[in-house]
């Protein structure tokens, strides 16, 4: 019986394990630069969300058994609210795309063709051969980038060796509604073309618009070359910043796609630019503290997308005018443009999850002035979690982020958790902006006791593993228990890893979020692989990381994480892509902002890789290049300007934190 935790102690956290990693899962999309592609898809059906400012899309396609492309846009329109005023109130319009007329060609309408392919790369398109293969026919499906509608570019070109006679009807239909700010129209309209003599070799571009607005605004005239020319320019600008290079290239190609999906999905309301998950439930022009303060806040000053840091600190103001001298809860979620709240399952960990992602976020963005007006906000969330200890010594509330649809006792693991994080990186912040150096001991001093609490009152053996139980009275295997590694609480590291990729808790390509359910929610698999990474779990973490990769972008439904299942249909929020990108900055390369020019790396990459990056990194006032290169005895780390000149360079022993600091 001693084996086992011999050869833990002799090999380290990735000794050998009895669990088989997974079968890699099939794929049907192929892997490109920042791109996915599907050659000759029949009988698939998938759908799609992508964002402007204006405007969220689902789009739901389907390629039928014919290879005949139908698709159904779901446009959400984050500022157009219907009555009651609530959360879920975005005005939302279903357009079947089969409804707008197809172009004449030599006097018929053009037939239904085949698809030859589908691409994905910050767009939706598709390509489909007509007459015979006579005639090919791109869609090219985006949301404008300020306005609230959609376009649809669609290219005819002739590959015959004779010309064709095309005409394009004009169509044009209203979709209306009521709500908060009057009557509202959706205008869908193909401006017709007369007959147009196309020669081989040539094409002919019209456009398809779907425009929402107020009855008693000027309508929408999209120019959708113009448009598309824009969103390609976004889409690469966003590629551009915060880059992984992995020797797994589609892992590097998800990431992308997550950071991509993560910064598209700001929207221009009436309180400002606000971050939003989106999704069938329509989480618009809201945030949350989990989604958008803990997930997603803490990431932006990496991408370092001006309007992803400016939406950062409009949802953290918006929260700040909540603190109130009596205590009493900051709402978990303010909704519609910042005109109301919702508080629905009470105290969910909101002030834990605040506090994490304030000092995670104002250290990290570089700016001083930042983190001095955020400072009143973490230290009065701490004060809140502090006053809600209980007898045991760990936090107090009344549910978590899954607000009652599981069990979560009276105090949970993942509430605890945050606030032993916002603690270390509270104390960070008191110390970079000058505080009396007795503020920071004593909120390390707080984080200590708190760490032994955890490990006291969590601690315990759970369907035959030594790990964590959720809460008081839990007797099944949660998968939220991996989020003490996160933050380095690695006392229970073994057992935590080992249950997590039991049988018990994984499925194929995610964490049930209980034993014995079918259900699961991507964010505590995310959580998951963060903390396997971050406590040095690489190499068994990395196989069913892989697997995960793979399936969210190239399997059935792609190309980002989702919320859950069966929930919600798999909707592709935007804060899991964010939570996803953390794996990586804060997992893998173990990052942890320390002041506003400084943070600690500890790497963990699998074996089988000897480099990985992170180009145009857009912290700390700063951007640079990190480079992880494996060494005999560790790791050696370089940090580089964008020229390429070497500011600072360090070795280490494996599990070693080093400290980057710039001067």
């Amino acid at each position: 019986p001693l084996l086992p935790l011999m050869a833990a102690l002799i090999l380290g956290s990735d000794a050998a394990s009895d669990q088989t990693p997974p079968a890699p899962v099939a794929t049907d999309w192929s892997n490109g630069t920042n791109a996915i592609r599907y050659a000759h898809p029949l009988n698939l059906k998938d759908h799609f969300t992508m964002s402007g400012r204006a405007v969220n899309l689902i789009l739901e396609w389907e390629v039928d058994a014919a290879g005949v492309f139908q698709v159904q846009h779901r446009l959400q329109f984050p500022m157009l609210r219907t009555i009651p005023d609530q959360t879920h109130s975005a005005w939302e319009i279903c357009a079947n795309g089969n409804e707008v007329p197809a172009a004449i060609c030599d006097g018929k309408p053009l037939d239904p063709g085949q698809v030859t392919e589908l691409g994905i790369y910050g767009v939706f398109e598709a390509i489909s051969r007509h007459r015979e293969g006579t005639l090919s026919l791109r869609r090219v499906i985006f949301p404008a980038l300020n306005q609230a509608a959609e376009l649809e570019v669609v290219a005819i070109e002739n590959n015959d060796t004779t010309p064709h006679l095309i005409t394009v009807p004009t169509y044009a239909a209203d979709i209306s509604g009521d709500g908060v700010f009057g009557h509202y129209l959706v205008e869908i309209r193909q401006p017709g073309t007369g007959p147009t003599r196309l020669v081989p070799g040539e094409t002919l571009t019209y456009t398809i618009s779907r425009a929402g607005r107020r009855a008693d605004d000027p309508p929408y005239y999209g120019d959708g070359e113009a448009e598309l020319a824009a969103r390609l320019a976004m889409t690469q600008e966003i590629f551009r910043d915060l880059v992984l290079e992995t020797p797994d290239p589609v892992i590097n190609t998800m990431f992308a796609f997550a950071k991509f999906h993560t910064t598209e999905s700001i929207f221009a309301t009436r309180g400002g630019l606000m971050h939003a998950p989106g999704g069938y439930a329509r989480y618009l022009a809201a945030i949350w503290a989990n989604d958008e303060a803990e997930y997603t806040n803490p990431l932006c000053p990496f991408i370092g997308n001006p309007a992803g840091n400016l939406a950062a600190m409009n949802s953290f103001r918006m929260f700040a005018a909540y603190c109130n001298p009596e205590y009493r809860p900051i709402p978990s979620s303010i909704i519609a443009e910042g005109r109301a709240t919702w508080h629905g399952a009470g105290d969910r960990g909101d002030m834990a999850m605040i506090a994490h992602g304030a000092a995670r976020f104002a250290l990290a963005s570089g700016r001083e002035d930042w983190g001095r007006e955020l400072l009143p906000l973490v230290r009065w969330s701490l004060e809140y979690c502090r006053r809600h200890l209980t007898p045991d010594g760990v936090v107090a509330s009344d549910a978590d982020e899954l607000e009652r649809r599981l069990p979560a006792g009276k105090a949970n693991l993942c509430t605890s958790s945050l606030y032993y994080d916002a603690l270390l990186r509270g104390a960070d912040l008191c110390d970079a902006l000058g505080e009396t150096a007795a503020v920071g001991r004593a909120y390390r001093r707080a984080a200590g006791e708190l760490r032994r609490a955890i490990n006291h009152y969590f601690a315990a053996e759970v369907e035959g593993f030594a790990t964590y139980r959720y809460y008081d009275g839990n007797t099944v295997l949660r998968s939220w228990i991996g989020i003490p590694l996160v933050f380095g609480i690695d006392e229970r590291a073994q057992g935590t890893v080992d249950a997590l990729l039991s049988d018990r808790l994984w499925f194929g390509d995610g964490l049930l979020s209980a034993s014995g359910t079918n259900v699961y929610w991507d964010r505590s698999a995310l959580y998951a692989f963060r903390g396997m990474f971050f406590c040095r779990y690489a190499d068994r973490a990395y196989p069913y990381l892989a697997n995960y990769s793979r399936s969210r972008l190239l399997g059935k439904h792609v190309p980002y994480p989702v919320e859950a299942y069966p929930e919600g249909h798999g909707s592709q929020l935007a804060a899991e892509s964010a939570l996803y990108c953390r794996i990586f900055t804060e997992g893998m390369f173990g990052i942890v902002p320390r002041s506003f020019t400084s943070f600690t790396v500890k790497p963990a990459l699998p074996t089988t890789w000897n480099e990985a990056k992170l180009r145009r990194i857009k912290a700390f006032g700063r951007t640079f290049d990190l480079t992880v290169h494996r060494t005999p005895d560790g790791y050696r780390i370089t940090v580089t300007d964008t020229a390429g000149k070497v500011l600072q360079e360090a070795t280490g022993p494996d599990g070693k934190e080093i400290m980057i600091a710039f001067h």
